[in-house]
Formats: structure tokens, C-alpha cells, sequence
């Protein structure tokens, strides 16, 4: 027991010796770290320092060199800048001695235009004396003239002009009359002309379409039907045809209206269908649109080929015969373009046959030269170029192209064919009862006409005859000539022209008579 006791106690002791031994390296160990940790915070420190010296160097030599090179580019500016005001100098110095020396010129042309206006106000002065000296030796010759014919100046002016005057016109009028009487005589091609000019009896059929088209209707119920409820029928008709529907008080009737002669002929069918078979909505009204247009457009393509097999005319393009076949629906003051089409077609060819010409060629400007009338509502221009430039893109002749762009004077006329081509087509237009005419307007034409006659001093009546084609004139014998009756007739003519529009020609007769009467006692 006591050895275990003592064994107990030389462990226990040696225990406390060996705590107390690592207490005492703990601390050493510590101590020993913490003077190393010193070590290196000074060493840090003293690393920190001298970088912080090297920066501190180094931004204060990239001061120094900065504010050097600043220093440099201010100096070289400076030393620009120096030369450009030198420069300056220079110029400013060259533009006064400059402008010195052209105020001296100045003042010397100002000394030399003085003198210059001293002479001419002296010669101002010498040519008013001569002339009071011209007009008095004037006056002295005209009185002494006065005195020898017994007549005043005035007077003798008034006889000198109306002797040379009347000679003048006697004279104009001679050669007037000598001139026409030679081209009666002596131009053969100008009396075929002439002669051609006179076939006004062809008179073929037309038909004269209205720019409105009027649909009956079974009852007026059938006008709520067409418009059905809020509208959506009558929108979808005017979507589908692009025509405007007008529906009024009109009893039993809906009036179509349109620009466009062929959607207006779609919707007056597509209307008239859907009326007989009494359903109308929108989608129905969409189905018997396209029927309506594929029947058109074959109506269209069988007019066209009918107008060229009643003329004659034989391999034009597919899309002019189309052209052609759409005038059908276009009228122009009245008159179908289709048929006033055919009829100068015709004329032409009478024509040409008159004067030797080729009658097809003929046949064939007159036939289309009105095709830019079936598309000038798309096309901005005169329907003349617009129907040149047509035929011209379907492989037309040239003299054929000339013939259309020249019938209303866009292009001058250089060919014969184009002025047989304008002929015909006056001659149609103004054929009796071609074109639609309001009464008024026919009444007014006439009064001014004879108005006009009546305005010439020597013209007694004048009256308008053939439905305004011709006018006769009577003239006093006493007051005009037959020399002047020949210029009568043409001032008259001109008159007209200038201030009246007419389709066709007027004939300008002046009648001058001359009675002799005396009695046998």
C-alpha cells in the first residue's frame, strides 16, 4: 500500500513537473512568435514605406513630364498661332494698300465721269436749242403745207392711212383669192381631202350609256334587304364591286354609281342576281360578284373580237382586243366609244380607199385610237399618249402609234394616215345625233354664233343654219367689197375659233349682193 501510495505521489509529481515544463515552452514558444511577428510587421512596414517613397518618385517625375510636354505643345501652338496672325497681318496689309489703290482708281473715274457729265449736259443743252430750232422750221413747213393743200394735219393724216389702209386690204384680198384658186386648180390631193371631208352620211348605230346605272327593285321592301341590319349587305356590296350604292326615296329603284364603267356593269348584275334570288348576305354577295365578273370580262373579250371582225382588222394582241371590248361601257358626251370606235374605222377606210391609201392600215387607226380611253380613269395623261403608249407596248407599227398619239394634236401630224385618223374622228363625233346635247347649251351655241356674225361693222343679219354647222352672213354692198367679203369670212372664222368650242367644223358664209333696179317709163 505505501508503495502504491508513493508511486501515486512520484507520478502525480511528475505530472505537475511536466505541466509546468510545457507551461514554461508555451510561454518561450510565445514570445518567440511574437518578436517574429514583430520582425516581419516592422520588415512590412519598412517595404511599405520605401514603396510608397518609389511611387511618390515616380508621379512626381510623370508630373515633371507632363508639365514639360504641356509646356511643349503650348509653346508650339503659341508659336502657330504667331504665324497665323502674322499671316493675317500680312493679308489685312495687301488688302489696304488694295483697296488703296482702287479708291484712287475711283476717284479718278469719278473725275472722268464729271467731266464726261459736264459734256453731255453742254451737248443736253445744243440738242434742246436744235430741237426748238427743228420744231419751229417744222411748224413753219407743216402751216405752209396746210396753206398750199387747204387741209389739216389731222385730215391729212386720217386720208393718208384710210387710202393705204383700203389699198392694203384690196391688195391681201387679190392675193387671197389668186392663192385659193391656184390650190383649187392645181392640188389634187387637197380636193381628195376636201372630198373626203364630205362623207358625213354614215350613220351606224351606237348606244348611249348613262354614268349611272338605275336597278329596279320588285318592292320597296327590298331596300332593307340590300342594306341588311347595321349596313354590313350594302358594305359588302360596295367592298366587293368598289361602287358606290345610292339608296333614296326613289320609288322601287337603287341608283349604282361609279367612275369606272366596267365595276359599275359588275354591280348592276351581281345586284340584279341577288335581287331574283332573294338571299343577300355578305358571303353570298361575294360568290355572285366573281360570277358577275368572269361574265364581264367574257363579254368584254367577245366585244373586243366582234368590233375587230365587223372591221375587218385581223391579228391584234389579246390584251387590246380586251382594251377594245371595255370601251364598250365608256361613253364619251354621250356617245359609246365602241361604237364611235368602229365608225371611224370605217370612215378611215372609205377615206384611205379615196386616196390610194392602205384601207386595212387605215381601218386599224381608226379602230383603236380611243383605246386610252378604256384606262385614262387609272392613268394620268391624255388618253391620246396613254393609248400610244399602249399599242406601242403591244408591238403596234410605228405609223399606227403616231396615228393614235396625233388625233388630238399631242403630237403634230406628220403623216397622212394621222390626219385621216383626226378627220374620221371629227367626222363621227360630229355626226347628228352622235352625241347628247343639252338644250340650253344647243340654244346658247346659236345665239353666240350669230352674235359673233353680227359683230362686224358692214353685216347686216346673220343666221345659223344645219344645227350650228354653217352661218350666213349678209352684207351691205355699200359698205363691203367682194375683195373684203373673202377677209370677212375669215375674220369671222377666226373669232369663232378663239371664242366658242364646238365639235366638228362651222361654215362661214358671207352673201354679198348687189341690186340694180330702174324703171322703163
Amino acid at each position: 500500500m505505501k508503495i502504491e501510495l508513493m508511486m501515486f505521489l512520484i507520478g502525480g509529481g511528475a505530472l505537475v513537473a511536466g505541466v509546468v515544463v510545457g507551461m514554461l515552452l508555451r510561454q518561450q514558444i510565445s514570445k518567440s512568435r511574437h518578436a517574429a511577428a514583430r520582425r516581419d510587421a516592422a520588415q512590412i512596414v519598412e517595404d511599405g514605406r520605401k514603396e510608397a517613397e518609389a511611387i511618390r518618385k515616380e508621379a512626381v517625375l510623370q508630373a515633371k513630364d507632363t508639365v514639360l510636354q504641356a509646356k511643349a505643345e503650348w509653346e508650339a501652338e503659341l508659336r502657330e498661332l504667331r504665324r497665323e496672325i502674322q499671316g493675317q497681318e500680312k493679308r489685312l496689309q495687301q488688302r489696304e494698300e488694295n483697296l488703296d489703290r482702287k479708291t484712287t482708281q475711283l476717284e479718278t473715274r469719278m473725275e472722268e465721269l464729271e467731266k464726261r457729265d459736264r459734256n453731255l449736259q453742254q451737248r443736253q443743252v445744243q440738242l434742246q436749242q436744235g430741237e426748238q430750232e427743228l420744231e419751229g422750221r417744222r411748224a413753219e413747213q407743216a402751216r405752209l403745207l396746210e396753206q398750199i393743200s387747204g387741209m389739216s394735219r389731222e385730215e391729212a393724216k386720217q386720208q393718208l392711212i384710210r387710202a393705204m389702209e383700203s389699198e392694203a386690204r384690196h391688195d391681201a384680198a387679190k392675193s387671197i383669192k389668186q392663192i385659193e384658186d391656184e390650190a383649187r386648180e392645181s392640188a389634187d390631193k387637197k380636193a381628195k381631202e376636201i372630198l373626203a371631208l364630205a362623207i358625213q352620211r354614215y350613220a351606224g348605230d351606237f348606244v348611249a350609256e348613262k354614268t349611272v346605272s338605275v336597278v329596279p327593285l320588285p318592292a320597296d321592301e327590298m331596300k332593307g334587304r340590300i342594306i341588311g341590319r347595321e349596313g354590313r349587305n350594302i358594305r359588302a356590296i360596295e367592298a366587293a364591286t368598289g361602287i358606290d350604292l345610292i339608296i333614296d326615296d326613289t320609288p322601287e329603284a337603287v341608283i349604282i354609281s361609279g367612275f369606272n364603267p366596267v365595276r359599275r356593269e359588275v354591280a348592276r348584275l351581281s345586284l340584279e342576281r341577288l335581287i331574283q334570288d332573294g338571299r343577300i348576305h355578305p358571303s353570298r354577295i361575294e360568290e355572285v360578284v366573281k360570277k358577275a365578273e368572269e361574265e364581264v370580262e367574257q363579254a368584254i373579250r367577245e366585244a373586243g373580237e366582234q368590233a375587230t371582225f365587223d372591221v375587218g382588222v385581223h391579228g391584234i394582241h389579246p390584251e387590246i382586243i380586251k382594251l377594245l371590248g371595255r370601251l364598250r361601257y365608256r361613253t364619251s358626251y354621250g356617245q359609246n366609244v365602241l361604237q364611235h370606235s368602229i365608225e371611224v374605222a370605217f370612215l378611215c377606210g372609205i377615206m384611205a380607199s379615196e386616196l390610194g391609201m392602205n384601207v386595212k392600215q387605215a381601218k386599224r387607226a381608226g379602230l383603236l385610237h380611243d383605246i386610252g380611253k378604256a384606262v385614262d380613269h387609272e392613268i394620268e395623261g391624255s388618253h391620246a399618249v396613254i393609248g400610244a403608249d399602249l399599242a406601242r407596248k403591244y408591238g403596234e407599227s410605228p405609223k399606227i402609234v403616231h396615228a393614235l398619239a396625233a388625233h388630238h394634236e399631242d403630237e403634230k401630224p406628220e403623216t397622212v394616215l394621222a390626219i385621216l385618223t383626226q378627220a374620221a374622228d371629227a367626222l363621227s363625233g360630229a355626226r347628228p345625233g352622235a352625241r347628247r346635247e343639252m338644250l340650253e347649251t344647243y340654244v346658247k351655241r346659236l345665239q353666240d354664233l350669230e352674235r359673233i356674225g353680227t359683230s362686224f361693222p358692214g353685216c347686216n343679219s346673220c343666221y345659223a343654219i344645219q344645227a350650228g354647222r354653217e352661218i350666213r352672213v349678209m352684207v351691205s354692198s355699200d359698205d363691203v367689197s367682194d375683195a373684203q367679203s373673202l377677209i370677212l369670212a375669215k375674220d369671222i372664222a377666226k373669232k369663232i375659233e378663239s371664242e366658242m368650242t364646238y365639235p366638228g367644223q362651222i361654215k362661214v358664209n358671207v352673201i354679198r349682193e348687189t341690186r340694180a333696179v330702174e324703171y322703163a317709163r
